[in-house]
């Protein structure tokens, strides 16, 4: 059975998005995040601050090639795994992959309260997030399907992306 796997920006959706999806398709829910935590028994923030972004996308690079190596499972990537191209190429061999987009505002609003991003601890916030993710369009344009979750309900959303997954998971 093929993956399917949720890319996206920080705050698009992926992490409430895949707790439901669990629910609702035979696939095992694993979040890429989580286990590299759990890997290296430290937070994302911490990994960041201690060994540097280039050491996390290693190790992001590590955990997508091992993942795309097996099936069944329903993937919430980070919102920076985008960044190596060979990441969406492995995971795309076995999974059908959905970015999940959504506006600066929208994003902000979603993450603004949350102290663990590490890559939003700036003066502003908001044009951090538009810097970024003006930075990463182009990556973001290569996962093949997107579903935009700004002013939609989770469920509508999950809909969307099972109706995606079932049309291409051949």
């Amino acid at each position: 059975m093929k993956n399917l796997v949720l890319f996206g920006f920080m705050g698009t959706g992926k992490t409430l998005i895949s707790k439901k999806l669990s629910k609702l398709l035979p696939l095992s829910a694993v979040d890429m995040d989580a286990l590299i935590e759990d890997k290296e028994k430290t937070s994302i923030s911490s990994i960041f601050a201690d060994k540097g972004e280039p050491y996390f996308r290693e190790l992001e690079r590590v955990m997508a090639q091992e993942l795309s190596k097996k099936s069944g499972l329903l993937i919430s990537t980070g919102g920076g795994v985008v960044l190596n191209p060979e990441n969406i190429q492995n995971l795309s061999k076995t999974g059908v992959c959905v970015c999940l987009t959504a506006s600066p505002e929208t994003i902000y609003e979603r993450v603004r309260r949350h102290s663990h991003r590490p890559l939003l601890n700036t003066e502003d916030p908001l044009a951090t997030i538009k810097t970024m993710l003006s930075a990463r369009q182009s990556r973001y344009d290569a996962v093949p399907y997107h579903v935009a979750t700004d002013a939609k309900s989770p469920e509508l959303i999950c809909e969307e992306i099972i109706a995606l997954y079932n049309k291409h998971a051949g």
